[in-house]
């Protein structure tokens, strides 16, 4: 395989983790007939956002980067939410919470090329830098949301508003990978149209059902 292949290789695979979270809670909420918060998505969440980080390092993609940094603890958190944080071995515990910190310290330590090789990507003008990274912060900002909800109600939910960021920010990602031809954002996005609108759908019952009781 080509250096091409192989990182696409890991672009693609980290979207079959995120495409499996939304089908799986998409089939449970079904079943259940209200909007359900399952393990088994923020088990794909996690997995899928390392190896799109991953992705986006190697594309020298900042707009994945940011997306990436933004909702990670917050994947964190459902998982300790759920009693499953504790049962991850120590060593992968601390590999989990120390990789992005070291991410970070690899930016600061060389500030020069990063600016140079991701906000300087002559691949990528700065116009649509700049649209793909709020496309990005648009969807992650559904994580902050579903985060603060949960904090409040002292449970792991997936609100009303979580899924109206989704719809919004994903529009934008596509868009996005329309424009910079990135098959990995194209595919990955598109799949989850349905299931969102489908969520709010499900959700607009649930609480209409539990209105009329």
């Amino acid at each position: 395989m080509t250096g091409n292949t192989w990182i696409y290789a890991i672009g693609f695979l980290a979207q079959a983790f995120f495409s499996a979270r939304i089908l799986i809670q998409w089939i449970l909420s079904e079943r259940a007939k209200k909007v359900v918060s399952p393990a088994a998505y923020w088990i794909c969440s996690i997995v899928g956002s390392y190896l799109l980080f991953i992705y986006g390092w190697l594309r020298d993609d900042f707009s994945i980067i940011l997306g990436q940094f933004i909702s990670y603890y917050i994947y964190l958190w459902n998982l300790d939410s759920k009693g499953l944080w504790r049962s991850v071995p120590r060593i992968f515990r601390i590999i989990l919470i120390l990789t992005p910190v070291a991410a970070l310290i690899g930016i600061w330590h060389n500030a020069a090329h990063f600016f140079e090789t991701f906000l300087r990507n002559d691949d990528v003008p700065l116009w649509l830098l700049v649209f793909g990274s709020a496309g990005q912060i648009v969807f992650t900002l559904r994580f902050v949301y579903q985060w603060i909800y949960s904090v409040r109600r002292h449970e792991s939910t997936l609100p009303a508003g979580f899924w109206l960021l989704s719809l919004t920010g994903s529009a934008m990602i596509v868009t996005y990978g329309i424009i910079r031809l990135d098959p990995v954002l194209i595919l990955g996005q598109s799949v989850g149209f349905i299931a969102y609108a489908r969520n709010l759908l499900i959700g607009r019952k649930s609480k209409n059902n539990t209105a009329n009781e």
